[in-house]
């Protein structure tokens, strides 16, 4: 088995140590976020630190890395106060991934591939057309992570659409049956598959 200790961490090559420490958490979820900007340009990018934060309200959270940088996504949902999620499924792979480049502000990824705008209702930002689950989300708050200069982006479902056939009768969203993809470090994807669905766990015994 490899053995890293943090010296020998800190000293590896640099493109070798982002891929081992991006890979070490495991499998990450893959998502598209939308967004438009006040002037009305859209914007969607692939995010893999989406995770669940609570039910109560329905409260998800992402990673926004150093904003030492232009991040459209950040700008956008800071000014709306609005964006989207969206899974990414096996079909747009190689389109989602493209959306990590780095295109000027006034430029849309939804120009750039095959990706295709959707909206629902009255909400202001677009969705990624076809995507088998769709978040509607309203921006929350954010929190800085000192130690390493990143933000946590906090906010709440307002809306969800499922594909009917991923949603299960106990409210389980399949995501095999839709080919969701999952990231593995920064450029690896893969489709798991489901195995097994275990219930509520007991102590033995009591």
């Amino acid at each position: 088995m490899a053995f890293f200790n943090r010296k020998d961490i800190d000293d590896l090559e640099r493109f070798y140590k982002i891929n081992l420490i991006n890979s070490c958490s495991g499998f990450k979820s893959a998502n598209l976020l939308g967004s438009v900007s006040l002037e009305g340009i859209t914007n969607v990018a692939v995010f893999s630190s989406v995770t669940h934060l609570g039910s109560k309200p329905p409260t998800l959270g992402f990673i926004l890395r150093p904003t030492t940088v232009p991040r459209n996504t950040h700008k956008n949902l800071k000014e709306t106060g609005v964006f989207t999620i969206n899974h990414i499924w096996e079909d747009i792979i190689e389109d989602a991934h493209h959306t990590s480049a780095s295109y000027p502000e006034n430029s849309s990824e939804f120009d750039e591939t095959n990706l295709e705008e959707e909206y629902k209702g009255n909400f202001k930002a677009p969705f990624v057309k076809g995507a088998p689950v769709q978040m509607a989300m309203k921006f929350v708050e954010e929190i800085h992570v000192p130690s390493n200069n990143v933000w946590l982006i906090v906010a709440q479902i307002e809306e969800l659409y499922v594909n009917d056939e991923i949603l299960q009768e106990d409210g389980l969203i399949n995501l095999s049956n839709g080919n969701i993809a999952t990231i593995n470090g920064l450029d690896t994807y893969a489709i798991p598959q489901f195995k097994k669905q275990l219930s509520y766990q007991r102590p033995k015994n009591v």
